[in-house]
């Protein structure tokens, strides 16, 4: 197969497409003419050249969706033609952690954008076990958001969450609002969320949210106290990555409850955080890291209407426009949720 291009970051907010070549296909992987991909919050880190852990240059573009279009001879989950979205993880499938089916820990793990291979380009390489079937309901555009979806959904696994019980959103971007709507199906009663991005809001109240709190105009604490008759909620989500909204996560939780982080700070060693409320209140802080086995509760999650996808998506470019794309995110004006790149 001749050459094809394929997006890179190669300096702080400079995308180049470089050529790259396909790979002999394995036994068991299987050739993906990509059809959507969206852009995720790590690659505006890396756009912005603050990844933590992803020095430039690097490919970007991990949310995607696309057509099987060639197969290896072992390959025999998926089929010609099916629609799918990727799961882009690499692991050993040998150390500890691998072998209790705990793979989003695995001691080896990588991703197939830092193994040099990004999204942004017209086809994709996987092997088959990586690989999800897209319901017939859902568009290209649509899968191109599981991604995010199965994050979404393997934190909110994380924070233990029992029916009835209050939650707080510190975000209302694309994680943050899977957030939203993953822990209503999960039973959530009273869900906060708040953000400095109206339209950001408006999406969450659109969704469901009791109280979409701009943190720009009121302390989203004191607010969320106010509301919970001085108790403060059972679960709080930080899916920002800011010194600021990780200690409101902590300071908003009712005794005994559950702080989940999910988002990327850049500055990480310069963070402080409200430890004695450890002591004072009896709360936990757990972090959240990817997925394991989500992809599968993600995708039965949209089957049965719990999530919608479409909602979140705001922009739809051509691959050409990619660079546009990012100003569009790092543009408040422009009231971006999700931005998709659909390919020529």
């Amino acid at each position: 197969m001749e050459a094809y291009p394929m997006a890179m970051v190669i300096e702080p907010g400079k995308i180049e497409f470089r050529e790259r070549r396909l790979p002999p296909l394995g036994a068991r992987d299987v050739l993906i003419k990509v059809r959507a991909s969206s852009i995720c919050g790590g690659d505006l880190h890396l756009y912005k050249g603050k990844h933590p852990l992803a020095p430039l240059p690097m490919a970007i573009g991990h949310e995607i969706s696309g057509e099987v279009i060639e197969k290896g001879k072992g390959a025999s989950r998926v089929s010609l033609g099916d629609r799918v979205t990727v799961e882009p993880v690499i692991i050993c499938g040998s150390c500890s952690f691998c072998l209790l089916g705990e793979y989003h820990l695995c001691l080896n793990i990588g991703y197939q954008y830092s193994s040099g291979q990004g999204g942004f380009a017209p086809f994709f390489v996987a092997p088959e076990d990586w690989v999800h079937r897209l319901p017939d309901a859902v568009s290209f555009e649509e899968g191109a958001l599981l991604e995010p979806l199965a994050v979404a959904v393997h934190a909110v696994r994380k924070a233990s969450i029992e029916l009835g019980q209050s939650a707080a959103i510190f975000g209302a971007g694309g994680i943050g609002l899977f957030l939203l709507q993953t822990i209503r199906a999960a039973g959530c009663g009273k869900i906060f969320i708040t953000d400095l991005q109206e339209h950001r809001l408006d999406t969450a109240r659109s969704l469901g949210a009791d109280w979409a709190i701009d943190a720009s105009r009121e302390d989203p604490v004191e607010r969320i106290f106010k509301e919970t008759e001085g108790l403060g909620v059972d679960r709080s989500f930080e899916a920002v990555g800011l010194e600021r909204t990780l200690q409101q996560s902590a300071q908003c939780l009712k005794k005994g409850g559950i702080s989940v982080l999910i988002g990327l700070f850049e500055d990480p060693e310069n963070v402080r955080f409200p430890v004695n409320l450890f002591v004072q209140r009896e709360i936990q802080v757990r972090g959240s890291r990817g997925y394991c086995w989500d992809f599968q509760r993600a995708i039965e999650l949209v089957k049965r209407g719990k999530v919608d996808l479409k909602a979140l998506i705001s922009h739809q470019l051509p691959l050409s426009d990619l660079p546009r794309a990012f100003e569009i995110l790092l543009d408040p004006k422009q009231k971006a949720n999700k931005v998709v790149i659909q390919m020529e």
